[in-house]
């Protein structure tokens, strides 16, 4: 068994057909924030159910829908996810399998402490000279497989 986790951030505003098509096929999206609008999270819906925050950019009413931060269990492991890694303050140690964070727009995969760390970078508009990125979790009784995508390389 293989579960499919599409994991994206910094969108604000716009969702690419890239990301579109490199989400196809997942079994749950995570958002980690700076959605930018709420027609992104309609749009990630049609392909797979999702799990979202709201960023340091997404304000007024429709981002009071989305929280700062979001404990979920898929596939049988912990997943915390925030917008910015700088403002954690969940123990890592408490049973967190994985903290997904954006922000940074920079991509990014880590293992601390046994607890992986992954930015999936920025699907949005381009920041500086930073890639176009998101990132697939698969889950699988073997262990997680987390793989950064290049949107404008892949």
């Amino acid at each position: 068994m293989i579960f499919r986790i599409g994991i994206i951030s910094d969108t604000h505003g716009l969702l690419r057909p890239e990301a579109e098509r490199g989400l196809t096929g997942v079994d749950h999206i995570i958002h980690a924030g700076d959605v930018g609008r709420p027609a992104i999270v309609d749009a990630l819906r049609r392909i797979a159910p999702v799990t979202a925050i709201r960023g340091n950019v997404d304000t007024g009413g429709w981002a009071r829908d989305y929280p700062d931060t979001k404990l979920v269990r898929l596939a049988g492991k912990s997943i915390y996810i925030l917008h910015d890694l700088k403002t954690l303050k969940a123990d890592a140690g408490s049973g967190i399998d994985v903290i997904v964070a954006g922000h940074s727009h920079v991509p990014k995969i880590d293992t601390v402490g046994g607890v992986l760390y992954l930015n999936p970078g920025s699907a949005g508009p381009r920041r500086f000279k930073l890639p176009i990125t998101l990132a697939t979790l698969e889950i699988t009784r073997a262990g997680m497989r987390p793989e950064i995508h290049d949107l404008v390389r892949d």
